[in-house]
């Protein structure tokens, strides 16, 4: 009959009240497999499965080694990895919690104590006194037998929430591959900008000379020599904020990858090109889009782990079962606490149940309700915002390919006219002055192919960002 007591929690321990966790609702036609995106242009996406280390595509061996640095050493991802730790250390005591808890004990008592108060004694009269020893060790066990499942449903939010940690990271990992890529273009850009102001620089002072010379001689007004001074003044003058954003952004990817100001200033002072992207974007499909995406897996952990708090709370309704057991070996004698004859033991159950607590309980199930309508709520936002997300950068994107088309055309004229205006020079047929600003026209074809090339590859890493790459698959 006791063995039958003992193992009814055992079985009673299978009931686990509060809502069981199905996953969130389909909120988006997107979500349906075979979907596409709206604004892709099959011309320059497709939809198969992208690279995760989309950085890799573009082919620079300093982007990628930047990337690699800040994925490993950033403060961001530390502060996200420092958190994981947190959550799974969270959810290994809420395992445990479901589990027995054992300790030892040991105990010396030595009393030489008197039978009464000094003051009340005769004078004179010695006290009576009174000395005792006592020796115990053994073991002391509790458990909180888990008859409706709440410490499993507590166990199980811990879970989610580790889970949600962990897509942070990834999400950390995310956003900050995106980052770097995006102020190394912006670096490249700038260091390209200044090259070509410095030659527009150049080609104005040898113009100002040579109409200096006119003016001199009474070919050109001197209205024409102040315009183009003003010109030189004006583009000598940008050469100054282009070196002071250049050194902001060199400041800024060492922040990004851990490391001091002006760590990278001798790797990545010189001047290089603007790094490539592919001709063709593998851009999935939407479907694949909201299982990928960090931020979206994080706010569906989250739901999940407000889901298990209503059980939690459901569970505090219903009465806890305890059990404590003392056992140990002990007596008047120190030899007492490993004589087996000595031994003692103590079975104590208990039950606890607030059963008139004024609605206290209802309220806080109703507070995990709320709670996990507010996690729906926010998981839904979330993948509208993603696909919105995904859907801008596509257009973004498209439209900077035409605006670079655009550019790339314009300077092709460009420099076909320096061109002959250079050949008609060399024949005599123009002064140099007009040969000289068909090269500066050039120049400035070339300063908006270098925008809209800068404007491209930022379009293209807005648009990996929002597709939600730049991280391993989690563990």
């Amino acid at each position: 009959m006791t063995r039958h007591l003992i193992l009814l929690p055992l079985v009673l321990a299978g009931c686990t009240v509060g809502p069981d966790y199905g996953g969130p609702r389909a909120i988006a036609n997107a979500e349906r497999p075979g979907a596409s995106f709206r604004r892709a242009d099959p011309a320059y996406t497709a939809p198969r499965p992208p690279l995760a280390r989309w950085w890799d595509a573009m082919a620079d061996a300093q982007l990628t080694a930047l990337i690699d640095r800040a994925i490993a050493a950033s403060p961001d991802v530390s502060l996200a990895e420092a958190r994981v730790r947190k959550a799974r250390a969270t959810l290994r005591e809420q395992r445990a919690n479901q589990l027995p808890s054992v300790s030892a004990s040991g105990v010396a008592l030595v009393a030489d104590l008197p039978t009464g108060s000094l003051a009340l004694q005769p004078q004179g009269q010695q006290d009576d006194r009174i000395k005792a020893e006592f020796y115990n060790a053994g073991l002391d066990a509790s458990w909180e037998i888990d008859l409706f499942g709440g410490r499993r449903r507590a166990a199980e939010g811990a879970s989610a929430q580790a889970e949600a940690a962990n897509a942070n990271l990834a999400d950390a990992r995310v956003q900050l591959s995106a980052e770097v890529a995006s102020n190394y273009v912006t670096l490249r850009e700038l260091q390209q900008r200044l090259t070509l102001a410095r030659r527009s620089a150049d080609l104005e002072a040898q113009s100002l000379t040579l109409l200096e010379q006119r003016e001199r001689r009474g070919a050109s007004s001197r209205d024409d020599v102040i315009r183009l001074r003003t010109e030189l003044n004006r583009t000598q003058g940008a050469l100054l904020p282009l070196e002071g954003q250049i050194a902001v952004t060199l400041d800024q990817l060492a922040l990004l990858t851990g490391d001091e100001p002006g760590a990278h200033d001798a790797a990545l002072s010189a001047p290089a090109t603007i790094p490539i992207i592919p001709e063709s974007v593998s851009i999935g499909d939407p479907a694949a889009l909201i299982r990928r995406r960090p931020d979206i897996r994080a706010a569906e952990r989250r739901l999940a782990a407000a889901t298990a708090q209503i059980g939690v709370n459901v569970a505090r309704q219903f009465p806890s079962v305890s059990i404590m057991g003392i056992i140990g070996l002990g007596g008047p004698n120190i030899g007492d606490v490993v004589d087996p004859s000595n031994v003692s033991s103590i079975l104590l159950p208990r039950i606890n149940w607030s059963f008139l607590d004024f609605g206290r309980n209802r309220a806080r199930v109703e507070q995990g309700r709320a709670d996990r309508d507010e996690a729906e709520a926010q998981y839904r936002k979330t993948v509208l915002a993603a696909l919105s997300d995904a859907e801008t950068s596509l257009t973004r994107f498209g439209n900077q390919r035409k605006t670079l088309a655009s550019s790339l055309q314009s300077r092709k004229g460009a420099r076909q006219s320096a061109l002959y205006a250079a050949q008609r020079f060399r024949h005599g047929a123009v002064p140099q002055t007009s040969s000289l600003d068909a090269e500066r026209a050039a120049l400035s074809a070339d300063q908006a192919v270098l925008e809209a090339t800068g404007e491209l590859d930022r379009a293209f890493i807005a648009l990996q960002k929002s597709i939600g790459l730049g991280w391993d698959a989690p563990e």
